[in-house]
């Protein structure tokens, strides 16, 4: 780091309330995945291929980039959800070396459903987040 950042008490006290809320987030996200028989990740891929910004699709490397995930990882991923039904693999319509990961009907509906559970606990987070001070520069 080229640049030394000090932190008072209240910098810390920030930053420990908002790995707090963020925490209390995950867990319940997760808490929502399981009850409809997903792992976290599972969800995350099918959230990303949703939101996949301009198309509705993704492909391997670019999943393994929002997922902040190894390639082989993400392939791994793909398959248990391919096994699920929820997402297809298609050859490329620009570069046929690549694979586009798409939603099925399944995937889609799941993936609405779960985020759509999730939306209570964003607006509270929405309005209860507070962004840690990130302190002065020494």
């Amino acid at each position: 780091m080229d640049q030394e950042y000090r932190l008072d008490k209240h910098a810390f006290e920030c930053l420990s309330q908002f790995r707090y809320q963020l925490r209390c987030f995950l867990r319940h996200s997760e808490d929502i995945c399981r009850r409809y028989g997903l792992t976290p990740l599972q969800y995350q891929l099918l959230l990303h291929l949703q939101g996949f910004r301009g198309r509705n699709w993704a492909t391997v490397g670019e999943l393994a980039d929002r997922l902040q995930s190894k390639h082989h990882g993400t392939v791994a991923l793909i398959n248990r959800c391919e096994q699920l039904e929820l997402v297809e693999r298609c050859q490329g319509r620009e570069d046929r070396r690549q694979i586009e990961v798409h939603l099925t009907a399944k995937g889609a509906e799941l993936v609405s459903q779960i985020a759509a559970e999730h939306q209570p606990e964003l607006q509270l987070l929405q309005k209860d987040m507070a962004f840690p001070a990130w302190g002065n520069k020494a």
